[in-house]
């Protein structure tokens, strides 16, 4: 869908982005703040961010309790969510065209007049305890959590995260609020008609009324490598790993998509150089790469999972397959092909409002950085051999890596497996 973009400053310190896309239906809203589980303001309420995101959509000013406020906002189809990060509480929601103004104003009741009180704090801890636990059967969110901790980021795993909910009072939940939820911390990304709304939408965030305070900066954590954890779960009937090179540096946007197309080729279908070849030996139903960017770091992550019988030989393609990039074997046949395919993906990739916003979101609020999506096939078509390399081997040599596993196995086979990942 075509669209622009542009940046906007409130009067009281806050920012965002504009997105107008002529032909859309709907408008979709995002309200973000550094407010995330790393901004605790101590490691005994790790937690209080979700549970403050919990509550966002209950009692506030003009809605005696969450059943209300939703009936309200819901009665034409809207649609509202909100999720919290290490670094981020996010406020989203999409509407038809027609109401955007009602929402909007729904919107800033909600998260500039909340009314915390005992009984909701109540039902959300019981429900975020719910949540946290259903976790503990999702290895993979066992796994990524636990080899953060390992390589020196100071976040909790799931069952630490669950012993911290008994001590968070109200007292704290307003604290943390009136701490983090304030008009410089704030950014937010409104998409769809908003051209000849400019002037109306603008006005109306300005009456938002938000004590002034500071825009957070990103933690940053001293790294390290760690030796291999094996988290034993007896009734685990194969291998779930996880494992991931960092690079105490932010990824130039050049180099992430030089990462990108690597992650294809090692792992993007089902004639890849590490998963494609794997599947075809049948040592594994389904595993992938990813490249993560953050402000101070960047990481090369894999995860899978494999039969505990399979496990030494999808190792050992994996060791044969990374050593063979780091050495320079890439055929620039294997990356025009990714290269045409990164391409096909841009073009079906922004079909509908949502798709635009969350692709300028995901930069935006966490680097604070515009990447226009009408510069992605520049992008995609400067991707050459050498900073596939480069990057790659910068990864590998910074010695920051982990591995992490869920299984019944002995300790002594994931330290097998993480030997064969030394390149």
């Amino acid at each position: 869908m075509k669209h622009s973009v542009e940046e906007i400053s409130l009067k009281n310190g806050a920012k965002g982005l504009l997105i107008d896309i002529p032909n859309a239906s709907v408008m979709s809203t995002k309200i973000q703040f550094r407010a995330g589980i790393r901004y605790a303001k101590k490691p005994e309420l790790y937690e209080i961010a979700h549970i403050t995101e919990h509550l966002a959509f209950g009692a506030n000013a003009k809605y005696k309790d969450e059943q209300a406020y939703e009936a309200d906002f819901t009665k034409n189809g809207a649609y509202h969510n909100a999720w919290t990060s290490d670094y981020s509480v996010c406020y989203e929601s999409e509407c038809a065209d027609f109401e955007w103004d009602r929402i909007l104003e729904l919107k800033k009741v909600a998260i500039t007049q909340p009314r915390f009180n005992e009984d909701e704090l109540k039902s959300e801890k019981s429900n975020v305890r719910t949540e946290l636990t259903g976790y503990m059967n999702d290895y993979y969110r066992l796994i990524w959590p636990r080899l953060q901790q390992a390589v020196g980021e100071a976040i909790l795993t799931i069952p630490e995260r669950l012993k911290t909910l008994t001590n968070i009072e109200l007292k704290d939940i307003r604290e943390h609020y009136r701490r983090t939820h304030t008009a410089n911390n704030m950014r937010f990304i409104i998409a769809g008609k908003v051209r000849r709304r400019k002037k109306a939408i603008i006005e109306m965030l300005n009456q938002w009324e938000l004590r002034p305070g500071e825009r957070f900066s990103i933690p940053v954590d001293e790294l390290h490598s760690s030796n291999p954890i094996l988290i034993r779960r007896k009734d685990a009937a194969n291998l779930t790993f996880g494992f991931s090179w960092i690079t105490p540096r932010k990824l130039t946007i050049t180099e992430a998509y030089a990462m990108g197309c690597l992650n294809h080729i090692l792992s993007g279908t089902m004639n890849s150089r590490i998963f494609g070849q794997a599947r075809k030996k049948g040592l594994v139903y389904g595993m992938g790469s990813t490249t993560s960017i953050n402000p101070n770091s960047s990481s090369w992550d894999f995860d899978g999972e494999v039969n505990v019988e399979n496990a030494e030989e999808l190792f050992d393609l994996i060791h044969t397959e990374l050593n063979k990039i780091l050495n320079g074997e890439l055929a620039e046949s294997d990356i025009e092909s990714a290269k045409l395919y990164m391409t096909g993906r841009y073009q079906m990739s922004a079909q509908t409002v949502g798709q635009i916003s969350d692709y300028y979101a995901e930069h935006y609020f966490h680097c604070h950085e515009i990447e226009k999506y009408d510069d992605i096939p520049n992008l995609i078509k400067s991707i050459d051999r050498a900073t596939i390399v480069e990057t790659a081997r910068e990864f590998a040599a910074n010695n920051i890596f982990s591995l992490v596993a869920v299984g019944s196995v002995e300790k002594a086979m994931i330290n097998s497996l993480a030997a064969k990942l030394v390149v």
